[in-house]
């Protein structure tokens, strides 16, 4: 992944308080520390759009789907007032180039009018991410962000307006989120949703402490098991950094994890591929600007 706002291959920004947030590494890449530093120094990129529409505009962008959130979420406060997320959105809708979002935040709904047009011109999806069902092991670990019910309505406002939408189960925390998994699930077909994805629990360097610190404050008496589980699925260890293992981590407890959400989502019909393997139409196109020179074939 190459983040073309900067012409860096580091995604740094935060906003979204998370406490098992895989992010929080790349705050470090700013001397910023991965725990409290992570909820209170923002990092902002003011010329994202800008910056966009030249990478457009460079013979080397062939039109593939641009992530937004890959690393952290996009709509996160200060976008309610930066509107940096919704300036690229317009820019993607004026270039016809396809986009894939995961967010938590009901601040997407704000720009329904640019993803329905942009829905019209090349492809779309939404995760919305919901790793819990129960309120409070929602609030217990994911503090100041709307609840899995209110999410859930983000997924039904969405559909309701055309747009291909579908729920993020991530992550699964062993031992607490995965008892959860049917009831997401069953929420998120009856809402509209056409798709469901699932990413174990990842805990990254400095991203281990601050869970477990936060895990113990707010659930002590579920800490050990949860803790353990963890170990289960990660060879006994809290956390591996193996490309094929981190996502969906090992042993039969993770297994169990994987089998579970297929089978949930294929009794719904819920499509559970990735969009890694999903085939995007080539749609991209550079708007012709008025008074510019047409380019012959």
């Amino acid at each position: 992944m190459y983040d073309i706002t900067t012409g860096t291959g580091d995604f740094i920004a935060n906003g979204v308080v998370s406490h098992n947030c895989y992010a929080r590494p790349g705050h470090e890449y700013l001397s910023f520390g991965a725990g409290t530093d992570f909820e209170r120094k923002i990092v902002v990129k003011p010329q994202a759009p800008e910056l966009l529409r030249e990478a457009f505009d460079k013979p080397a962008w062939k039109g593939d789907m641009l992530a937004f959130s890959g690393v952290t979420d996009c709509y996160q406060p200060l976008e309610a007032s930066y509107r940096l997320t919704r300036g690229c959105l317009e820019v993607c809708a004026e270039y016809k180039n396809p986009v894939g979002i995961i967010t938590k935040s009901p601040l997407i709904e704000r720009d329904i009018d640019v993803l329905a047009r942009l829905t019209e011109v090349a492809h779309v999806s939404v995760g919305v991410s919901i790793p819990f069902w129960d309120p409070e092991k929602a609030r217990a670990m994911e503090p100041y962000v709307a609840t899995p019910q209110r999410r859930m309505r983000i997924v039904e406002k969405l559909a309701s307006h055309g747009i291909r939408v579908g729920v993020s189960v991530a992550p699964i925390i062993p031992g607490l989120g995965d008892e959860e998994i049917g009831d997401v699930l069953k929420a998120a077909k009856d809402a509209g949703a056409t798709s469901a994805g699932w990413v174990l629990l990842r805990l990254p360097g400095p991203v281990a402490p601050v869970f477990e610190e936060r895990l113990r404050a707010a659930l002590p008496l579920r800490a050990e098991k949860v803790l353990r589980r963890i170990r289960e699925t990660r060879g006994g260890k809290l956390y591996q950094s193996e490309f094929h293992k981190r996502g969906s981590g090992e042993g039969n407890y993770a297994q169990m994890i994987g089998a579970l959400f297929e089978r949930t989502a294929q009794r719904l019909g819920l499509d559970p591929v990735p969009w890694s393997n999903l085939k995007f139409s080539d749609t991209f196109q550079r708007p012709v600007r008025k008074g510019a020179q047409l380019t012959l074939f």
